[in-house]
């Protein structure tokens, strides 16, 4: 029998079979590896976004500023890991006293309906998310670095479209409405925090945000407690502790302008003056614009009618600049304090009750009121104190030319914190020496 040698002999090409497994094992090691890669799980790696380093702890001394709602550009995933990284204070958490709204029907109303839909617009229909939102919005009504009044607290910074202090006040979300039965559920969450219950949960917290979002100023303030979504915050040092906490409650809610249609008790129309946060836009008519100075076009010095609301001296001053790059102007309401022209009499400057300044070059844009005359939600919208201007002391006349002073009378200037003796003053004695006779010529 003869035998056949199944090996190939040298340089013989592969048979068809194996030349498919061949082919099958190197598609094999190209594949492998990406399907690898696509099967993995996803690896996040920590964001790299622009957070700035924690503040120092801000002294009792100083107020601590009250920053907008401005978060930084990242996507949500990353945020929620650089929001993970940040540690729980281990300091404890200590709760807020009880509250109790005092104040008339109609402030008392008021103040329900934006506690209301503080808790509503912020949580959603959600007793368990409102609970914690409301305690933080009567934690920041007794600290002193906010308003004193509910709808205040709730609204700040709302008249702007940035600077708002909670987002739904100012990005359009007012514009959805809930369903009756979600208002009455957040309605007896308000009740019940403006009658006595105390959210545990958040201790002495005055900020907090979604887990899908970064604020500026996170990284400043302590994180104290988690809810649901959200993340609590509270100031660092003495300003987070209950001793800051003894801001009184001013029991008179103003109007609310935006909670029109949706809150019953700001659904009056009538002319309130204690109405504060007006519509965003107030037509002037064209003949009411006013006129600029003779001195400067860009300069406004008006008298605005002191029973003018506080929104409507702002549309004034809009209305007045225009489209100008930049304007100043400067409103009294005395006819006798308005000067023609700049500079005034300090005086005068004493008594200014609103002032208005654009500077597009610089980028800025600024309202500034006289709050001991205007009440603003935003503390930053007031002017700042001023010293009275100091009286002029009259000027004595100049002595006769020859005339020797009298050593008796009293000194022009007096020096303050000189003690002097008492009793009638002793005039020195006056030498006069004799004068050479002239020497004849």
């Amino acid at each position: 029998m003869r035998t056949v040698n199944a090996r190939p002999k040298p340089g013989t090409p592969p048979s068809r079979p194996m030349r498919a497994a061949l082919t099958l094992l190197a598609v094999i090691a190209i594949l492998a590896p990406l399907v690898i890669v696509m099967t993995a799980p996803r690896i996040t790696a920590q964001p790299r976004v622009a957070i700035r380093r924690p503040q120092r702890v801000v002294p009792k001394a100083v107020l601590p500023p009250v920053e907008p709602a401005l978060f930084v550009p990242v996507d949500p995933s990353d945020a929620r890991a650089y929001n993970a990284s940040i540690p729980f204070s281990t300091a404890p958490l200590l709760s807020a006293r009880p509250f109790r709204i005092v104040g008339d029907a109609d402030s008392v109303a008021r103040a329900t309906d934006c506690l209301t839909a503080g808790v509503l617009y912020e949580a959603g229909d959600d007793p368990v998310g409102q609970r914690p939102v409301a305690q933080v919005i009567l934690n920041r009504l007794r600290h002193p670095a906010f308003p004193k009044t509910i709808c205040e607290v709730v609204f700040q910074g709302s008249e702007r479209q940035t600077g708002c202090q909670f987002t739904f006040t100012c990005d359009g979300a007012l514009a959805r409405r809930y369903s009756d039965a979600a208002w009455r559920r957040a309605r007896d969450v308000a009740t019940a925090a403006l009658t006595g219950r105390v959210e545990k949960a958040v201790g002495m917290a005055t900020h907090y945000h979604t887990d899908w979002v970064v604020p500026y100023w996170s990284a400043s303030l302590d994180k104290v407690s988690e809810v649901h979504s959200h993340l609590f915050f509270r100031w660092t040092g003495w300003w987070g502790t209950p001793p800051a906490f003894r801001g009184r409650y001013r029991a008179a809610e103003p109007l609310i302008a935006k909670l029109r249609g949706i809150a019953p008790a700001h659904s009056s129309t009538a002319d309130d003056p204690g109405e504060q946060i007006a519509d965003a836009a107030i037509a002037i008519a064209p003949d009411a614009v006013p006129q600029p100075s003779d001195s400067d076009p860009n300069l406004f010095l008006l008298t605005l009618d002191p029973k003018m609301a506080p929104a409507q001296h702002a549309a004034v001053a809009q209305a007045a600049c225009g489209t100008r790059p930049y304007c100043k102007l400067m409103a009294r309401t005395d006819q006798a304090d308005t000067p023609a022209a700049l500079p005034a009499d300090p005086r005068r400057i004493e008594r200014l009750a609103f002032s208005y300044l654009r500077d597009r070059q610089r980028g800025f844009d600024k309202a500034l009121w006289d709050c001991t005359r205007f009440q603003r939600i935003d503390p930053s919208e007031c002017m700042k104190p001023r010293l009275p201007a100091p009286a002029t002391k009259p000027v004595p006349p100049a002595p006769a030319a020859g005339a020797i002073p009298s050593a008796t009378a009293a000194p022009v200037t007096e020096l303050d914190g000189v003690r002097r003796r008492s009793g009638p003053a002793t005039a020195p004695a006056v030498t006069t020496a004799a004068r050479p006779a002239a020497a004849p010529q």
